[in-house]
């Protein structure tokens, strides 16, 4: 599913994110990637979700070089993958069901398709019959389960999540992750970076540990020569 080859990424200002890391993450897998803030993590998941391309190396994803990918086809590309993020964005002033509607009206999706994959969604996470409801008017724990309705209502083949539980107490952390387990139980590549490792050992799942852009452990590289990523 996913296949990150000798990846480095440079940003503009000079900073390296990740340098000439590589790993594969296989379909159906729900994989932690975690190390300390600033570690690189979540350049790993903008590299995933096209929202940035590596400086050098080759990242796969579903069997697509994100780096040769033309800009007219990345919507498309973006609709398989489900992003949650840990302050939710969700839209304050639209009620639970607009936000989780979302990407299905961006995609141009039937009404009728999408009144019946919203419910099914929110039944999912629990939330069936708070569809009118106000994001403002739930709980923490509510909010980012709307967050993770809309990001399956499309029924992508692969999840990522940045640190989704870091707003949250420990019981509300673990309800989060039993969704995301029950997501991988049904066939969903399930990729979460966290630095809550008590949840990490709950859940006993492979563990990608980043160390200042680097895996522990990978051969040392020489490094990048002075060009920056200019997307």
């Amino acid at each position: 599913m996913i296949s990150f080859d000798r990846v480095s990424k440079r940003y503009a200002n000079g900073r390296e994110a990740l340098s000439n890391i590589s790993f594969n993450i296989h379909s159906g897998e729900m994989v932690f990637l975690t190390g300390r803030s600033g570690a690189g993590k979540s350049t790993v998941l903008k590299l995933i979700a096209l929202l940035e391309r590596p400086t050098r190396g080759t990242v796969i994803v579903g069997g697509r070089n994100t780096q040769t990918l033309k800009g007219r086809h990345i919507p498309a590309f973006r609709r398989g993958i489900g992003v949650v993020f840990q302050d939710h964005k969700l839209l304050a002033d639209r009620p639970v069901y607009d936000n989780v509607a979302l990407p299905l009206i961006v995609a141009s999706t039937a009404l009728k398709e999408i009144d019946k994959r919203v419910r099914a969604a929110l039944d999912q996470v629990g939330l069936l019959g708070k569809e009118r409801v106000l994001p403002t008017e739930l709980s923490v724990g509510e909010q980012q389960r709307v967050g993770i309705a809309r990001a399956v209502v499309s029924k992508p083949p692969l999840l990522i999540a940045d640190e989704p539980t870091g707003n949250l107490d420990p019981d509300l952390s673990l309800e989060v992750m039993k969704l995301f387990r029950r997501f991988q139980d049904v066939g969903v590549t399930v990729v979460v970076a966290t630095h809550d490792m008590h949840i990490v050992r709950e859940f006993g799942e492979r563990v990608i540990t980043l160390e200042h852009g680097t895996l522990p452990g990978d051969p040392p590289v020489d490094p990048l020569p002075s060009l920056v990523a200019t997307r």
